[in-house]
């Protein structure tokens, strides 16, 4: 669904020193829900209480048995017992229905964190199939929880924003949303090197040469106008470049109509996060959406280019069935579905969270990827749609612990 993150923007800007400690074994916070939303900042407020501290010996790390590129070679642990956590029962049924889902998909990937092989999903994905117990029994049944690294977790939000637009340019709705263009190329660089096996790059041949794609200042002077790549249009400019970072979201049409619309591609250039940038310039005095936006709209000029300064320019297609899709494929769901770093993280697999807020609290499963998120632990949970989705994602910075559920087979193959 998303290739780049506002919310790690804007938490950039607002994180605390906080522990972090490792998880207690078997006495976690429970999921309590979100919390209300602050009617002064438009965000929701902080949980009161953080994670309860630990002893590191009670829940040891793990030896580093690699260069801690993938979780097998970072270190893995055995958890606590899945049916000794605390977690909330509606969100654990809303995730075994999103790990139901990703099976078909689950059993085929190759897990390029090390620690999973498809076969391993074969019995729990048969069992989901058919199961009509609670979720906790289920994944206790199935699969055992482990800890990655530290354990120690970092989670933001996103979500699916909604804007105003058009299907054809009309006075008023004139921002283009593109389609890929025929001249972006994906290029597998490990076809040419060994050494660098899993990088990709993006561009366009000119000449002989493969150069960088155009910017996000280049395509909003025109360089794509007139090639027939619009698929609709977007009334307000600085509305599209957040709908943009998120990587997926819905145009409602002039007639009451909703068009959706997901990801396609990427031009190739790398993201900043304006939050950092303006709030580095003095431009802003929090990273909060709000303060974003009304520096963009009471400098039109300046924050036009601002924006600019984030190269990044996402390309969509028009979404007609069931979404917005994750990278598995299939449809993420508010409040269960997590974009991860497959590194570290089997792209399928639930996970548990217990961080220094309530929301994200309890299981999820990693449907997701996004261009932000990289290394050990680090989360993003996706919340929906809607002004309640926009609040809680906005405002989303979280620091805990994470475990993930892995198959039986696989836990005793790593011999934990």
């Amino acid at each position: 669904m998303k290739r780049a993150l506002f919310a790690l923007g804007l938490s950039a800007l607002t994180l605390s020193a906080c522990s972090g400690g490792i998880i207690p074994n078997g006495v976690p916070t429970a999921s309590t829900g979100a919390s209300r939303p602050s009617p002064d900042a438009g965000l929701p407020e902080k949980a009161a209480k953080p994670i309860p501290s630990t002893p590191a010996a009670t829940f040891a790390a793990p030896v580093q048995t690699g260069d801690g590129s993938t979780a097998a070679s970072l270190g893995v642990v055995r958890g606590p017992e899945i049916g000794s956590l605390q977690v909330d029962a509606r969100k654990a049924q809303l995730a075994m229905d999103s790990f139901r889902t990703s099976c078909p998909g689950l059993v085929r990937r190759t897990d390029s964190s090390g620690l999973t092989q498809g076969a391993d999903w074969v019995p729990a994905c048969d069992a989901v199939k058919t199961w009509t117990g609670d979720a906790i029994s289920f994944f206790a049944a199935y699969m055992d929880a482990v800890q990655v690294g530290n354990g120690k977790a970092f989670a933001t939000g996103y979500y699916e924003p909604e804007i105003a637009g058009c299907r054809t340019r009309q006075a008023g709705c004139e921002v283009p949303v593109y389609k890929r263009p025929s001249d972006l190329i994906d290029v597998d660089l490990g076809l040419f090197s060994d050494d660098l096996k899993g990088k990709n790059i993006r561009g366009k041949v000119n000449g002989t040469k493969l150069v960088q794609y155009d910017d996000r200042a280049a395509i909003e002077n025109g360089s794509l106008a007139g090639r027939g790549l619009e698929i609709a249009y977007a009334n307000d400019p600085i509305e599209f470049f957040f709908l943009q970072i998120q990587g997926s979201g819905r145009l409602r049409l002039p007639d009451g109509g909703v068009m959706r619309i997901g990801y396609e591609s990427q031009n190739g250039r790398g993201y900043t996060g304006i939050g950092r940038l303006m709030k580095d310039r003095g431009l802003i005095t929090d990273g909060s959406m709000q303060g974003i936006v009304a520096y963009l709209r009471a400098n039109p000029e300046d924050g036009r280019k601002v924006m600019q300064e984030n190269k990044s320019f996402v390309f969509f297609r028009e979404l007609t069935g069931a979404g917005p899709l994750g990278a598995m494929g299939y449809p993420v769901v508010g409040e269960a579905s997590v974009a991860v770093d497959v590194k570290f993280i089997p792209l399928g697999a639930p996970l548990w969270l217990s961080m220094d807020r309530a929301e994200p609290n309890g299981i999820w499963v990693a449907q997701d990827t996004g261009g932000a998120i990289k290394g050990a632990n680090r989360i993003d949970t996706f919340w929906g749609a809607g002004d309640r989705a926009r609040a809680i994602a906005g405002g989303m910075a979280a620091r805990g612990a994470a475990l993930i559920f892995l198959p039986k087979a696989a836990v005793t193959r790593l011999g934990l």
